[in-house]
């Protein structure tokens, strides 16, 4: 669509804290107005609208405004029924990356118990979700209290956590590391780096391949994007 503002900005309203174009609300798909639990939220919002087409007239897309992207589907949709998104993430618990570690390679799965323990004894420890590992691909069926503990532990989370987390454990493929960030105990740079343990390891002993870059660069984009969205809705 084309650009048809000049200003976009951030102001506080008797609900939160809006995002205006040219003095006119920001709306969520739904038509409803767009509003924010914190001014660092909505000051990052405005100001990726305020960058989307570069000038008043240009072309802009929602690619150009993925944080608004998210924060939408949090306010709009989880936020109405926050339970169906935290039934889809508790999934993850059940598969979790973590708990696989390679059958046929000695030392990536050395480095795989060593990296990745300390998150599954914080796990145990921090969520009461102990859960156990199995060497490769057949499945591990996982205690049923530990499922339990890690839904409670997404329950917990308000709707733009949620969103952001609807992000990131898609894209690491582990709701332990997706926790481990919305808790604060890891930031975007490190979940990516234990979700790669395998990739690294691969490239190490058989070159690049512009593919699996490719793939670990969308992923790494997007838990980004989540960890910013997690940092900004804690205000």
């Amino acid at each position: 669509m084309k650009r048809f503002w000049d200003r976009a900005e951030a102001l506080p309203s008797a609900e939160g804290f809006a995002v205006q174009l040219d003095g006119r609300p920001l709306r969520l798909p739904g038509s409803g107005p767009l509003l924010l639990p914190s001014l660092p939220l909505a000051e990052a919002v405005a100001e990726e609208w305020q960058v989307a087409g570069g000038a008043k007239g240009g072309e802009m897309t929602m690619e150009q405004v993925p944080l608004t992207r998210v924060v939408a589907t949090g306010l709009e949709r989880i936020a109405a029924d926050p339970g169906a998104s935290v039934t889809a993430l508790a999934e993850y618990g059940g598969t979790d990356l973590l708990c696989y570690h390679a059958a046929d390679e000695p030392r990536l799965a050395g480095r795989q118990a060593r990296e990745w323990q300390p998150l599954l004894d914080w796990a145990a420890l921090a969520l009461d979700a102990p859960l156990k590992v199995t060497t490769g691909i057949m499945p591990v069926a996982q205690p049923p209290e530990s499922l339990a503990a890690l839904r409670r532990a997404l329950a917990a989370r308000n709707a733009l956590e949620l969103a952001a987390l609807g992000v990131a454990i898609p894209a690491l493929g582990s709701l332990v590391l997706g926790l481990a960030m919305a808790e604060g105990r890891l930031d975007a740079a490190e979940a990516c780096r234990l979700a790669f343990l395998d990739e690294a390891f691969q490239q190490e002993r058989w070159g690049e391949d512009a593919e699996a870059l490719a793939r670990q660069d969308g992923v790494v984009k997007d838990v980004a994007l989540a960890a910013r969205l997690l940092a900004l809705a804690r205000g």
